[in-house]
């Protein structure tokens, strides 16, 4: 579609841009010795780049800028990933020499190594609900008629639910419930917690506990799997220091996204396998259009268990970003795989 020399100028425009936040003019662009043309070839070729829709000239400026149709080119056919300095090498040896024993930990820590390393705004989320199992329930009475549920997950997530006691029960009925919950039920999928409560222990439960049938009532609504327990955000002010989002009441729709997680999970539907770059108007939802985000998967034995996300300005570090992504992606399923062992 474009010529050499075009995908050239392209190219050195995109660069120039990502670095200076400015627009870009033809006599810089001749001066880099990789291009080897003339200032006038140059200016005659982002002409037709301008007519193609790849760049755009703002009106205070003679310089240009991509275009989201630039930038979607530059991601698909240009870019140059580049493998890490040694200060991100030495982040990232001493994240993944950090002994880790549960998941949550591993995703939160590589929300903050990549919100550190970028600049810009982190998103993960953890492990699929079908993935999350519970480990352990605990019943602890505060009183005759209230108690605190303590569920915690195979992925190191631990909730705290108040619920109320049936009247009357002994001490010795509600040990007894939760040591059987706990034989029957660990390692059983949160998603499948309230079926097999009902379909495989309620009438096993008749056997040996009264007041079995409120007892399970009580825990209907406890041991749920939690969206907003399954993201991750860091570096959400981040954006703050990029030139274009300096006025905060232009990215106040942004701050807000980040701080909804049930909103934020739609960013992450259906998202395909790998490495995927979704630039301006190709985002769905309305606060991030100015923004371009970045994401890669996390698997274990073939099994994809979670996302994880850059959001940053369309003028965005393209090739720094993916190689990170790829790389902290890849690392995550490593250490979340020998956790899984």
């Amino acid at each position: 579609m474009l010529t050499e020399r075009q995908r050239l100028v392209l190219s050195a425009i995109v660069d120039d841009y990502i670095r200076s936040a400015e627009p870009v003019g033809s006599r810089s662009i001749s001066k880099r010795g990789e291009v080897g043309f003339s200032a006038a070839t140059i200016r005659n070729e982002m002409s037709d780049l301008e007519e193609l829709g790849f760049l755009e000239q703002p009106h205070t400026s003679a310089g240009r800028i991509p275009s989201h149709k630039g930038y979607r080119y530059y991601v698909d056919h240009l870019v140059q990933l580049r493998g890490l300095d040694s200060r991100e090498k030495s982040m990232l040896k001493v994240f993944f020499a950090e002994k880790m024993e549960e998941t949550e930990q591993v995703v939160q820590q590589a929300a903050m190594i990549l919100s550190s390393l970028t600049n810009y705004t982190s998103i993960v989320l953890g492990p699929e609900m079908f993935n999350t199992t519970l480990k352990h329930l605990q019943i602890v009475p505060l009183n005759e008629k209230t108690a605190v549920a303590i569920i915690v997950t195979n992925t190191g997530h631990v909730e705290n639910k108040t619920v109320t006691i049936p009247d009357n029960l002994p001490i010795e009925e509600l040990e007894k419930f939760v040591n059987l919950l706990n034989a029957k039920l660990k390692g059983v999928s949160l998603l499948h917690f309230r079926a097999k409560l009902y379909n495989e222990i309620s009438s096993e439960m008749s056997k040996y506990v009264s007041q079995y049938e409120e007892l399970l009532h009580m825990l209907e609504n406890v041991v749920e799997p939690g969206d907003e327990d399954r993201i991750f955000v860091s570096g959400s002010t981040n954006i703050l220091t990029q030139p274009e989002f300096r006025d905060v009441d232009k990215v106040k729709g942004l701050l807000d996204l980040f701080a909804q997680p049930m909103t934020l999970m739609k960013l992450f539907h259906s998202v395909p396998e790998g490495i995927q770059v979704r630039i301006g108007a190709e985002n769905e939802n309305e606060a991030i259009s100015q923004c371009s985000l970045i994401t890669a998967t996390y698997s274990v034995g073939g099994q994809s268990l979670g996302t994880i996300g850059i959001v940053g300005p369309t003028r965005m570090e393209y090739g720094k970003v993916i190689s990170l992504l790829d790389l902290i992606s890849r690392d995550v399923s490593s250490v979340i795989g020998r956790l899984y062992k």
